[in-house]
């Protein structure tokens, strides 16, 4: 057992498929119509026939007309020749299950033949498949008993016309073989010898109650259809999606989760510093590159990963706490010692005091005063500090940072509030 369901291709509703459409109205309205009136008629009328005993009595038992024998294709010995069948068949089916599975291809693979060949073309040779898929199936089954019913045949001629129409064009299937189904990009023309040999393979094994030779007889008229439709040049292809140029920077991530998962970490290391210059913003980059760097404390990437995570931009609590236990494991790990700027000192101290991180806050302020005394940001990042612990409730340690502030910032309202304290 072979399927094969293509993926990538998608309606297109500013031309609605409405034949594909109405071809499933049409097949649902025949099946839950006269053959569903029928089925019930037929159990209505079975008691009616079993307790009639005379012949003449059965005979003028209520039997309802055979509407499904009437318009399916007959393949018993003594059939009368019906040619208008190789078409009406394939709108008859056998159960809901019968009738539902064959919608669900007709649609999958309706709608994108239906946009490339036309309406009225798409409905000529959708009625052509089931013509041909109705005359293999003839030749095939002929005196064996039974009838030939549903829309299987047709369908699978609209397969045959989509491996033809797409050719080589790669296409993304679902796949099923028995019990194996994955995903698989190929082209669109290799389904075709598949199908055929799926379907040859079925017939061979002897397979019951299904027309393999009718879906063979549609691939065949349904590729045969196409090919001439395309040398005509009467197909309408949509435009085969552009391929993306490859991301560097994803390509360098997946390179360095691959090293990193194979344990060459200097390798991995290298990947994702390259992939955080091109995207400096991006959080999980740097946290990834920091705790592979950190396995050489005393290495540059150390050091620029540590300074890439301290300048990310955003204020939100994740970001903070990166930023907080990223600065924890630099200054104990860093070797010889921790190399942090100013700016960064200053950004830092602002950022762990919104955190109420004060204690690492106030580390920063000490720092920064002991190594930029005339940094620009200084007044302003000690006066946050001290307005922090402030607010927290602690106000002896904020006290501690009066005369720091009477003169870097004499006339700042925290100043000045430390000031009445």
């Amino acid at each position: 057992m072979f399927y094969a369901i293509p993926l990538e291709s998608r309606p297109s509703w500013r031309n609605p498929p409405w034949v594909t459409v109405l071809l499933i109205l049409v097949n649902m309205l025949v099946f839950w119509g006269p053959q569903r009136a029928e089925d019930k008629a037929q159990q209505r009328a079975a008691p009616t026939h079993v307790q009639s005993s005379a012949p003449k009595q059965r005979e003028q038992a209520q039997v309802p007309p055979p509407f499904t024998a009437r318009w399916a294709q007959d393949h018993n010995p003594d059939a009368q020749s019906k040619p208008w069948t190789w078409v009406t068949s394939a709108f008859l089916h056998g159960s809901t299950g019968h009738l539902l599975g064959n919608m669900l291809f007709l649609f999958l693979f309706g709608f994108s033949v239906e946009l490339a060949l036309g309406r009225g073309l798409y409905l000529g040779f959708y009625l052509l498949g089931a013509v041909g898929a109705s005359a293999l199936a003839a030749w095939a089954y002929a005196g064996q008993g039974g009838y030939g019913i549903g829309a299987s045949g047709a369908v699978s001629a609209l397969m045959g016309m989509y491996a033809v129409m797409y050719r080589l064009r790669r296409i993304r299937f679902f796949y099923q073989l028995f019990f194996y189904f994955n995903y698989v990009t190929a082209p669109a023309l290799i389904l075709l010898p598949a199908w055929i040999a799926n379907e040859l393979l079925q017939h061979i094994l002897g397979g019951k109650g299904i027309a393999y030779m009718a879906h063979l007889g549609g691939l065949l008229t349904g590729a045969l259809l196409m090919a001439v439709a395309m040398r005509w040049r009467r197909v309408h292809l949509p435009e085969a999606p552009a391929e993306k140029e490859p991301d560097p920077f994803e390509q360098h991530v997946a390179a360095a989760r691959r090293l990193a998962v194979e344990m060459k970490f200097e390798q991995a290391c290298a990947r994702w510093c390259a992939a955080a210059q091109l995207r400096p913003e991006d959080a999980d980059t740097l946290r990834a590159w920091f705790n592979t760097a950190r396995l050489w404390p005393a290495g540059e990437d150390f050091h620029h990963a540590a300074r890439g995570i301290f300048r990310l931009k955003p204020q939100d609590p994740a970001t903070l706490e990166l930023q907080h236990a990223s600065y924890k494991t630099y200054l104990d790990q860093a070797k010889p010692g921790a190399r942090l700027r100013p700016e960064d000192m200053a950004r830092l101290a602002r950022r762990f005091t919104r955190a109420k991180q004060f204690a690492d806050a106030e580390r920063l302020c000490q720092a920064l005063m002991k190594t930029a005394p005339g940094h620009p940001e200084l007044a302003e990042t000690v006066s946050l500090c001290a307005n922090g612990l402030l607010q927290a409730g602690r106000r002896d340690q904020a006290l501690d940072w009066l005369p720091h502030l009477l003169r870097l910032a004499p006339d700042d309202m925290v100043t000045r509030t430390l000031q009445k304290a």
